[in-house]
């Protein structure tokens, strides 16, 4: 008997570390299986207690008073699948007559308390059928991408979901996005792990990064263009403008409408031209877009207005021709100019980081996703990477990329360096990769070293 109990307490310590310090190694071991039980145990009074069943049917009431048994009692969604997952709990329920998924969404923090899970989300599969997605953990804190992800031509993983799942950026779904994010708050990282996940697809990357190059060019290898400058990036934007141009011409020239060519082998972009004539996606990642739109002088001010019409025209006509943007700043509101509100418009995935005030979050979210501005002003100081992303269609989820130093991005962009395509429009902005010259020290003082 006392060998039994020292095992027990054993076991029980065992758990209890684990869930303090390893909470993903809890949930493999002893979690998983606790609430699959707990689940079990409890879903009939839960159902019942959040308002999510339904009075029996008449057909068996009517059946009850003929056979004179009890009368039977609500009844909750059948459940169709109770699927254990790496992060959490999957379950698949079927919705009773008379019952909407919006009944379940809206319950979902009560079913958080009451299955005493981390996390509750849900959404409609089909007419009648709901998943629920519950987390054991706070998988946000600390970041561990699955190893088996679904990765495709323009899609790629870059963050993980509140609810354990993988977060996709798909260019051919969403083909243009905006970033928003104040100082320290991961968005670097966040483009980081975009352009490591690219790197090994056959794509085209183009940086504009006005910080004098200080974030992209140190990723130089895997670019065909970058510009460290407005001027710069001025060209940079009219040189892919007569690209995409060239793009539609190519297009045109291979779309064979006739009467007798079936509907599926007209040409409408490029993802319909055969892989020998398709050109390559370009992908166009915009650091700083503040530093694009402000100006001193009327000189600075035609600039502007030149490179906001090249972005408003890239975005509304680019995805047809394989031009995708990425576009991040601190801010990006109507303040920035005219075109601002328009070139916004048109960027149909938005994710927002810790921002310092609401209206920031307004400018990702306040059109598309209001509900979404709550939780982007409500990010943690001490939770760098984490994001709220969302796309027009009212949808949202909390995000967290994986932490990826600037050395490991700079590996994976040099070991895919020979991917890095030639495009004769871009070759004036190619990056020049030779041995830099020595130049004078920046007037900058250095903090002297501490013995």
């Amino acid at each position: 008997m006392t060998g039994l109990t020292v095992t027990l307490v054993l076991v029980v310590a065992a758990a209890g570390f684990l869930r303090w310090r390893r909470p993903a190694w809890y949930w493999l071991t002893f979690g998983v299986a606790l609430a699959s039980l707990r689940v079990l145990f409890r879903y009939g009074s839960v159902m019942d207690a959040c308002g999510l069943t339904v009075p029996p049917s008449r057909w068996r009431l009517a059946l009850a008073r003929a056979t004179s048994r009890p009368v039977p009692g609500p009844r909750a969604p059948r459940i169709l699948r109770l699927r254990p997952t790496r992060t959490g709990l999957v379950l698949r329920l079927k919705l009773r007559p008379g019952q909407d998924a919006f009944d379940v969404s809206a319950s979902c923090d009560r079913l958080r308390h009451s299955f005493a899970m981390y996390g509750v989300t849900s959404r409609e599969l089909r007419s009648g059928v709901v998943e629920v997605r519950m987390t054991g953990y706070d998988v946000l804190k600390r970041v561990q991408m699955s190893a088996k992800t679904d990765t495709r031509p323009m899609r790629v993983p870059v963050a993980l979901r509140e609810d354990g799942a993988v977060h996709y950026r798909d260019y051919r779904a969403v083909p243009h996005a905006l970033t928003l994010g104040a100082t320290e708050s991961g968005k670097s990282v966040y483009q980081r792990n975009l352009v490591a996940a690219l790197a090994s697809q056959r794509v085209a990357l183009v940086g504009i990064d006005c910080k004098q190059g200080v974030e992209l060019f140190p990723l130089a290898r895997r670019f065909s263009g970058l510009a460290d400058n407005p001027d710069t990036a001025a060209e940079l934007l009219d040189a892919l403008v007569s690209h995409m141009e060239d793009v539609y011409q190519l297009i045109r020239a291979e779309q064979r409408i006739t009467a007798n060519v079936p509907d599926a082998e007209i040409a409408a972009d490029i993802w319909d031209l055969p892989d020998n004539l398709r050109p390559v996606p370009v992908v166009v990642l915009v650091d700083e877009v503040a530093e694009l739109a402000l100006f001193a002088n009327k000189e600075q001010e035609k600039r502007r207005d030149r490179i906001i019409t090249a972005l408003a025209r890239l975005a509304q006509l680019g995805r047809a021709a394989g031009v995708y943007l990425e576009i991040c700043g601190q801010r990006f509101g109507s303040e920035l100019g005219k075109g601002i509100t328009m070139l916004r418009a048109q960027l149909t995935g938005r994710t927002a980081h810790r921002v310092n005030d609401e209206s920031s979050a307004n400018m990702a979210f306040g059109d598309i996703a209001p509900d979404a501005v709550l939780a982007a002003i409500q990010i943690p100081t001490d939770m760098p990477g984490v994001a709220i992303t969302g796309d027009s269609t009212g949808g949202w989820a909390r995000i967290r990329a994986p932490h990826t130093s600037l050395r490991q991005a700079v590996n994976t962009c040099n070991r895919y360096a020979d991917l890095a395509p030639d495009l004769p429009a871009l070759a004036p902005f190619r990056p020049v990769l030779g041995v830099p010259k020595p130049v004078d020290a920046p007037a900058v003082e250095s903090i002297p070293a501490t013995a």
